[in-house]
């Protein structure tokens, strides 16, 4: 079935079943592979990427949800806040393996587009992404950092 939605701003459409999970639509049928796959059931946000603003495991997004919705990956190009953050997970050395990383991103970003100046608390609280390497430090600084740099 044709899906039809707006992927990083552009409008896009994929011929795949309504219950084929949105990771597998933008990682094989629309070939970005910066999304990843880690546990499968939403338990980890590796694959996490936004559907309409609010943060969502794309590994068990159907299709059918996703129609006539608007869909941003760690690909987007345009987006200042994402930039911010990914200069701060640079600059302190948030990634270690990396798998985790474009989820983790996506996840910060949603949580600073809610709340400009989280606390260490709503840091704690937004961030459910797992990483095997242990950074979370390092993430929770990389987001205060970022926070600090808005307009």
């Amino acid at each position: 079935m044709m899906n039809t939605f707006t992927l990083n701003g552009r409008p896009v459409s994929v011929d795949v079943e309504d219950d084929m999970p949105l990771l597998w639509a933008l990682r094989d049928e629309l070939g970005l592979c910066g999304t990843k796959f880690g546990c499968g059931v939403a338990a980890c946000g590796a694959c996490t990427v936004h559907l309409d603003g609010v943060a969502v495991r794309s590994c068990v997004m159907p299709m059918v949800a996703v129609a006539g919705k608007s869909v941003q990956t760690i690909e987007s190009a345009d987006d200042p806040v994402l930039a911010r953050l990914q200069a701060a997970w640079i600059a302190h050395q948030v990634p270690q393996c990396g798998y985790c990383q474009s989820g983790m991103l996506m996840a910060a970003l949603a949580l600073l587009k809610a709340t400009p100046h989280p606390s260490d608390a709503d840091i704690d609280g937004a961030m459910t992404n797992l990483c095997r390497c242990g950074t979370y430090q390092r993430v929770r600084a990389a987001i205060h950092s970022a926070a600090e740099q808005t307009a």
